[in-house]
């Protein structure tokens, strides 16, 4: 009789057939974290190139001060859900500032950013409206779909002629929800939103954007794409996470729709989920105030992530954007053994990425992901490439060591990854 994890023996048998490595790619253990762009893993220093930390604000003191006052004034949870006991004032302060920071009417906070598409998406369209989908979208916009009744479409990536293709055969009387990310979460990737935007009104349907990877890093004030490519009147909803830029855990919603308010009462994964604990909210609200204000942050990470871009195209890697759409650079690799053995390699060379391959990844790809922070400096820009150029030359992924002026001009001793106790001295 079969057992109900042997569905899943396919999986296990991929991940038997990886090389055996001290550390699990797709469960790395932080042994220490030091700073925003530092850490700890398996007694090594290493530079942090994939934790999604875009602005820096883990070890913001604002709001790691804001978050103690309200440890000691709140305690450490609400033990509720936001419809019973678990909505304090801060709570209600905390929307009420990312209402003003976008420029909305409306704004509600979830327990996470998973939980707030899941509870839009499962909540808005019902079994006789239709959800017109990017096929790259996050499986948390997936699930909301799945989560839900409504009709789902998917559409073509970043392609607005497939979309409007698939919305004129749709009954003119139905409801629709055209969904997109701002920037898309693996090949890093901005969506074209004003031909969405565009094909989506033509049709009747209203249009969500998650920003979950956007903001923070793109706009003038950090709202997102949405705000970057001035198409913000025209979106409906927006979706966003504290998990990013942020620097904490939590999701949220805002719209100038004028029944928004209703969603307190209908959506289930924001009224049957205990609600955020105060600190959490508190150094949320502050990070919030201080991304707003953060352009010269924004304006560092911009130069790095197109230093980063350019330098690895330079070394002779294949990246997945032509440019540095985002600070997500995803460089790709011939497999998934590859990219594993890619990513314990410069691991061991002191750099942490992300790899990641299908079901993960769109087009079937093998990647290393790397995603940086307004955090790391030049200093550990160059480090990084020199790891990729090393390691990449060592695999036979690049032909040639780099003999740039950045390679030439790097000491032996940066070359190799300084041990803990040299660190920890250092501090």
């Amino acid at each position: 009789m079969p057992a109900l994890l042997d569905k899943f023996d396919a999986i296990i048998e991929t991940r038997s057939s990886l090389p055996d490595m001290p550390q699990d790619p797709f469960h790395i253990v932080m042994d220490k974290v030091l700073s925003q762009t530092e850490a700890v893993i398996g007694g090594r220093h290493t530079i942090l190139a994939g934790t999604n930390n875009y602005m820096g604000m883990t070890f913001e003191p604002e709001a790691i001060d804001a978050a103690r006052k309200a440890l000691d004034q709140g305690g450490t949870g609400t033990t509720g859900s936001r419809v019973l006991n678990g909505t304090y004032s801060i709570h209600k302060a905390l929307e009420a500032k990312l209402a003003e920071f976008y420029g909305m009417k409306h704004a509600m906070v979830f327990s996470t950013g998973y939980l707030a598409n899941l509870g839009m998406l499962s909540t808005i369209a019902d079994k006789d409206d239709y959800i017109l989908l990017d096929a790259d979208c996050h499986a948390s916009i997936f699930d909301g779909c799945a989560l839900g009744q409504a009709q789902i479409v998917r559409f073509r990536h970043n392609d607005a002629a497939d979309l409007r293709k698939r919305l004129r055969r749709l009954p003119e009387d139905a409801g629709k929800l055209v969904v997109v990310e701002g920037v898309y979460s693996m090949l890093g990737d901005e969506a074209p939103l004003r031909p969405m935007i565009d094909a989506a009104h033509e049709f009747g349907a209203e249009i969500l954007v998650d920003e979950a990877h956007s903001m923070g890093v793109c706009g003038s004030t950090g709202r997102g794409v949405a705000q970057a490519q001035m198409v913000e009147a025209d979106v409906d909803y927006i979706v966003g996470t504290f998990s990013k830029s942020v620097g904490t855990v939590g999701g949220f919603v805002v719209s100038n729709q004028p029944k928004f308010e209703v969603l307190r009462l209908v959506c289930r994964p924001y009224m049957f989920t205990a609600s955020l604990p105060p600190s959490v909210v508190a150094s949320a609200t502050v990070a919030v105030d201080i991304i707003e204000k953060a352009q010269e942050k924004r304006a560092h990470l911009w130069n790095i992530a197109q230093k980063l871009h350019s330098g690895l195209a330079a070394l002779g890697f294949e990246l997945v954007t032509d440019r540095a759409e985002s600070p997500i650079v995803a460089v790709k690799l011939p497999s998934l053994e590859a990219a594993v053995g890619f990513w314990s390699a410069l691991l061991e060379a002191g750099v942490y990425g992300n790899v990641a391959g299908p079901p993960a990844t769109p087009q079937g790809l093998n990647i290393m992901r790397l995603s940086l922070s307004a955090a790391h400096t030049e200093a550990q820009i160059d480090q990084i490439l020199m790891s990729f150029s090393e390691v990449g030359t060592a695999l036979g992924i690049i032909q040639t060591p780099s003999e740039t002026p950045l390679a030439t001009a790097m000491s032996a001793q940066a070359r190799s990854p300084q041990p803990v106790d040299a660190v920890a001295a250092s501090r």
